[in-house]
């Protein structure tokens, strides 16, 4: 039976206990899986084909909350700016609650300020607050009452109800309304009748704390996804397209495969292509991070969202819509910010039971206090600080909110984590096994040393034999060449000849010039001096690759090739030793070459394997593994894949291809081995993250509740820790936006 996937966008949600309710609610029908956020205000679901999106849509309605599916974005939609309108409803709830509560909070706190009828005036200010002010948590609590459900929101409801009735019926049936009626603002429990006193401040207060939290929450929460949203915003609107010759304007979203398009200085690319006029500079920083430009020509490859910092181009568009790598990078983040840690999902199950407990916490309080005759006064309110402090919207924001901020500074770095799943596994990891060629070393061969034969002019040298190589597609023929044509241009070839498994020959400049194996020379007569026979072994057992340059009946110098190390590799590994790790080179190269890449970035040799097939990779990780090892496997090519995906943490480098991108847990845009070490740092900062806002929001809650249900706090001071413990948790998980 085949498996859907879709998104669903929630509305109605308040608080963590909400989110906790629709997901149980999917959940329990048959074929569906459900993960809902409630930070990122979405559900992700999978379901099979006996469920319809509609049949979703209808589960979450009936549970008193609205859904829909996420609408196609429209390319030429400007992005949203600043605030939200929901933000901005908020906002104007609290700006006009604290207008009216901050009197009301004065008279009751200052004694000598408490006029004749100032309870009355208190009465007046306070009502709007409780009635127009607290109406989304009246209103949210209604509706969960109405599916035999509550949530934080009926918490929140309660106390301010309970405050507020009270208040009433001091002032209309008790002794509260009398002219001159004073009362001293005190936080301890003393007996009285209660008919006296009155919690104008404490319903107004609490409204107005909470209503705080909440806009603060929603705005950090739009600050959170920021980084998500720039990234899709990065992508080019419009773009320049080559029809029979003619540029047309078109939007990006008609771009074909195959396309051709012309990008001049300052644009950005529309799409993932290859370069077939043109050369230029590349600026990939904002995709990448990566500071210093990129110079491309014809056959390069480049990414949509660069910036042409240099000359005219035009790109043939190999790749276009969801399937370039800016629409891959966003997908997964947003697939990352929408999972869930283990430690989440336990304070998610908590979150569910927790209102009803508290629910009869309060009331166990207020029979406790009326038992001991401590007073109705003390007993209230105790059991209205009860329902307010217990509120733990702390728990619901703590992994979302670090995840969202995590993974988005992660975007902007080039490290893109695909879920926090991923972010526990960094924190156990001990090794780290990388793949030789393109990860450690360039992937391409590159001219390291001219040797010239003794009398001979290196230069000349690396011209003839670069005019010939010139000619040939071999790895090793284009490291030559494009070394010497970095002297000058190179002269024709005549008589051009590949000589099968042993290099090639032709005449330039009217030489006879032979260029390959020691054996191709011998051949011809062309016998190696001893300098150059030393060169030659030098260069093997160093790693290279040496090729013998004759003409005219004589050896005239050897050129030596290989893969040249980044030269931010001997660095990177540093970075990652300092993080606990023990580096493991793994390549298929031969044993001589894998210990010259060793030793050039602090490698032990004894921490070199070598000689592997593709598909033994995946056994040395599985060694490793067994041997009590958490692994860390570094790759970018297709025969990486499977020991990615084997092991404990995958991380591929993004100049990499797809398939070793797809089995990774973790992508590095660039192709830096230094990013991963970042990527891992990160990592572990966002998950230290999301364990401190779990400890906060468990404890601070363990720790309230006691002193609440003693008495020894007042409703009013309850409702601002409550609202001050969210916005704590989010505002430790925007320290991460600090993340270099």
């Amino acid at each position: 039976m085949s498996t859907h996937e879709t998104e669903l966008l929630l509305t109605g949600m308040t608080c963590a206990s909400c989110a906790n309710r629709i997901e149980r609610k999917l959940n329990k029908v048959e074929g569906v899986t459900a993960s809902v956020n409630y930070a990122t205000e979405k559900a992700k679901v999978s379901f099979d084909e006996t469920v319809s999106t509609d049949d979703l849509i209808a589960v979450v309605k009936a549970a008193g909350y609205d859904a829909r599916l996420p609408a196609p974005a429209v390319d030429d939609e400007p992005p949203e700016e600043g605030d939200g309108p929901e933000v901005k409803a908020l906002r104007q709830r609290l700006l006009v609650s604290a207008a009216l509560s901050l009197p009301v909070v004065v008279l009751a706190m200052v004694p000598a300020w408490q006029f004749t009828y100032w309870q009355w005036a208190s009465l007046t200010l306070a009502a709007p607050v409780v009635v127009w002010g607290a109406y989304p948590f009246h209103r949210a609590a209604w509706t969960n009452l109405r599916h035999g459900t509550s949530t934080m929101d009926t918490l929140v409801s309660m106390g301010v109800l309970a405050a507020f009735g009270w208040s009433l019926y001091a002032l209309f049936l008790g002794d509260a309304g009398e002219p001159g009626m004073t009362h001293p603002f005190d936080l301890t429990i003393e007996r009285s009748s209660g008919t006296g006193n009155i919690y104008l401040e404490a319903a107004a207060g609490v409204t107005t704390f909470i209503l705080a939290g909440r806009f603060f929450e929603a705005r950090s929460k739009r600050r959170a996804g920021a980084a998500l949203r720039a990234l899709m915003d990065l992508g080019a609107r419009d773009v320049a397209v080559l029809r029979d010759g003619v540029e047309q304007r078109v939007p990006v979203d008609q771009l074909l495969v195959g396309d051709r398009f012309v990008v001049r200085p300052g644009e950005k690319l529309a799409t993932d292509g290859v370069v077939e006029e043109g050369s230029s500079a590349l600026d990939a920083a904002m995709l990448t991070g990566e500071s210093v430009p990129v110079e491309v020509g014809p056959g390069d490859q480049v990414t949509g969202a660069t910036v042409n910092a240099g000359g005219r181009l035009v790109v043939r568009a190999t790749r276009v819509g969801s399937d370039t790598q800016l629409a891959q990078m966003a997908r997964l983040v947003e697939e990352a910010q929408n999972g869930k840690a283990s430690a989440q999902r336990l304070a998610d199950r908590i979150s569910g039971v927790f209102v009803p407990i508290v629910i009869a916490l309060a009331v166990g309080t207020l029979g406790f206090w009326l038992g001991t005759g401590a007073g109705a006064t003390a007993a209230f309110t105790a059991a209205v600080a009860v329902l307010i402090i217990a509120c733990p919207c702390a728990l619901g924001l703590a992994t979302p909110t670090a995840l969202m901020v995590g993974t988005g500074r992660g975007a902007q770095l080039g490290i893109l984590i695909r879920g926090p799943e991923v972010l526990e596994q960094t924190r156990r990891v001990d090794t780290i096994v990388l793949d030789k060629t393109g990860t450690v070393t360039t992937g391409t061969m590159t001219l390291l040393d001219v040797v010239p034969a003794g009398g001979e002019d290196p230069v000349q040298v690396l011209r003839l034999a670069g005019a010939l190589e010139d000619a040939s597609e071999h790895p090793i023929a284009r490291a030559v060449a494009d070394g010497a044509r970095r002297s000058g241009p190179l002269p024709a070839v005549e008589d051009f000849a590949n000589v099968d498994g042993l290099g090639v020959q032709g005449v330039v400049d009217g030489h006879a010039v032979l260029v390959g194996r020691p054996r191709l020379l011998a051949e011809w007569s062309q016998h190696l001096t001893p300098e150059l026979e030393q060169a030659l072994a030098g260069a093997q057992a160093t790693g290279g690759t040496a090729v013998a340059v004759g003409w005219d009946g004589r050896a005239r110098g050897v050129l030596v090739v290989a893969d040249q190390v980044k030269e931010t590799s001997a660095e990177a590994i540093g970075l990652l030793r300092g993080l606990g790790l023990r580096p493991v080179l793994l390549t298929g190269d031969h044993e001589t070459v894998a210990r010259s890449v060793a030793d050039q970035v602090g490698i032990a040799a004894e921490d070199v394997v070598a000689d592997v097939l593709p598909t033994d990779k995946v056994d040395v990780v599985k060694r490793l593994q067994a041997d009590g090892h958490v692994v860390a496997m570094v790759g970018d090519g297709v025969n990486d894949a499977a020991a990615l995906a084997q092991a404990d943490l995958g991380l591929a480098m993004g100049t990499g291809t797809d398939v070793a991108i797809q089995a990774s847990d973790l992508t590095l845009v660039r192709g830096d081995l230094r990013v991963a070490a970042d990527a891992i740092r990160l990592s572990r900062r966002t998950l230290r993250t999301i364990q401190g806002n779990l400890v906060w929001a468990f404890g601070y809650n363990v720790a309230a509740l006691p002193l609440a249900a003693a008495g020894l706090l007042n409703p009013m001071i309850a409702g601002a820790a409550m609202a001050f413990s969210s916005v704590f948790v989010v505002g430790n998980s925007l320290r991460l936006r600090r993340f270099s």
